[in-house]
């Protein structure tokens, strides 16, 4: 199949997003379809930029800035965003292309007007890949009431459901959300897991012998510290834990939390703790090689489900999770019966110490735990199988770009 991916993260991005469309082109190329990926630049000088990423064609087209900028720059930002690109896109050498499917990855929601566009103009189906349900998430984290604002991101978001034939969420718990979608003729909802390529130890520049985590029992976190994730309770474990000198916790990432969490452990004291900037995301398998146990927070005013990108890579590293989700989430369920580590759903750090020290210390005895958190990566969330699901989707069983 020849394939339009709308997406606004890609490499050299490292946010996990980026990694995963990465991933999934590739895959993509690797079965024998032919897919370009579509992305605004606001650094372009000129209307469009194409390139070849290991076989992947990568367009992108210039478009407003959308990144590291105020709120409402932002929003007018993403609201521009899809037309500049079609109008950009206009322009380029694949302006007359014919796409026999076209996906794309939310967030962001403003994507609906360019993938209907392409749509039209190649009479294909769409299918939107739905990572996290904004703005409900956001209304549930106490960012955002259900005035003006809430009512202009839902009214956009609707739009960009509407425009999708096929949608998929990432855990069961979110199918019931997109009920009044599924009454629209054609239309199909499924559960996309989230996928990750496997990956080689390429080694690490982070290296915990040099630091005084050396020698002791590490937790780590790699990934977004955004107030999504609620870390602060990961702070207070650390705390709790100052005196088990066998014990330390790392924190590698960034995000719009992660200067005042670094603040917050130094102004407690906290000699168990390490911070790290962002690394490349191919130096994750070394980083792990060198740690115990991931941790994955999410705030526990969630009321939607998401099953985070770095638990997939501690899954498939073998790295069993202390986990503190919202209460009800899916991702409590699959640590708790695929046995792959402790899960608390409480908000409480009494709880949370409890099952650390449970996980710590039986986590050189349960040798077979790594085993079981690598099937689980393997029989869930491999990219192969993703990728097979989105082509039988757009109804190209068999069908390659070759």
């Amino acid at each position: 199949m020849r394939l339009a991916l709308i997406a606004d993260t890609f490499p050299p991005l490292r946010t996990s997003g980026a990694v995963q469309l990465r991933d999934l082109s590739r895959e993509f190329v690797r079965q024998r379809h032919l897919v370009t990926v579509i992305l605004p630049s606001a650094d372009l000088a000129e209307p469009w930029s194409l390139e070849d990423m290991e076989g992947v064609q990568v367009l992108r087209l210039k478009a407003p800035k959308t990144k590291d900028i105020d709120y409402v720059r932002r929003t007018i930002g993403e609201f521009l965003m899809p037309f500049a690109m079609l109008r950009q896109l206009r322009k380029s050498p694949l302006a007359d292309v014919k796409w026999d499917g076209v996906l794309w990855y939310a967030p962001s929601i403003f994507h609906g007007p360019l993938a209907s566009a392409l749509k039209k103009a190649s009479s294909c189906k769409g299918y939107l890949i739905i990572r996290d349900i904004f703005p409900e998430w956001a209304v549930d984290m106490g960012l955002m009431g259900r005035g003006v604002p809430y009512r202009f991101f839902a009214a956009v978001a609707r739009y960009q459901y509407s425009v999708a034939d096929v949608i998929g969420v990432q855990a069961p718990g979110n199918l019931a959300y997109f009920d009044r979608w599924t009454k629209g003729p054609g239309r199909r909802l499924e559960v996309l897991q989230n996928w990750l390529a496997d990956a080689p130890h390429a080694g690490c520049s982070v290296s915990l012998a040099a630091t005084p985590l050396a020698g002791r029992k590490v937790l780590v976190y790699a990934g977004n510290m955004g107030v999504a994730q609620g870390m602060g309770i990961l702070l207070d474990l650390a705390e709790r834990l100052r005196a088990r000198r066998d014990v330390g916790f790392l924190f590698v990432g960034r995000g719009s939390d992660a200067k005042r969490l670094a603040a917050d452990a130094q102004a407690r004291c906290l000699d168990n703790v390490v911070f790290r900037d962002e690394i490349h995301p191919d130096e994750i398998p070394g980083l792990y090689a060198q740690c115990h146990v991931g941790l994955v927070a999410l705030d526990p005013r969630h009321k939607t489900h998401n099953i985070p990108g770095k638990f997939l890579t501690y899954m498939r590293s073998g790295l069993p999770v202390l986990a503190n989700i919202n209460a009800g989430n899916d991702l409590a369920g699959m640590i708790r019966q695929e046995e792959v580590g402790r899960v608390s759903e409480d908000g409480s750090v009494n709880t949370l110490l409890r099952m650390a020290e449970e996980l710590l210390d039986g986590v050189d005895a349960d040798l077979e735990r790594r085993n079981r958190c690598r099937d689980l990566f393997k029989r869930l969330f491999s990219v192969e199988t993703a990728v097979q699901q989105i082509v039988s989707a757009l109804g190209g069983e068999g069908k390659t770009g070759q």
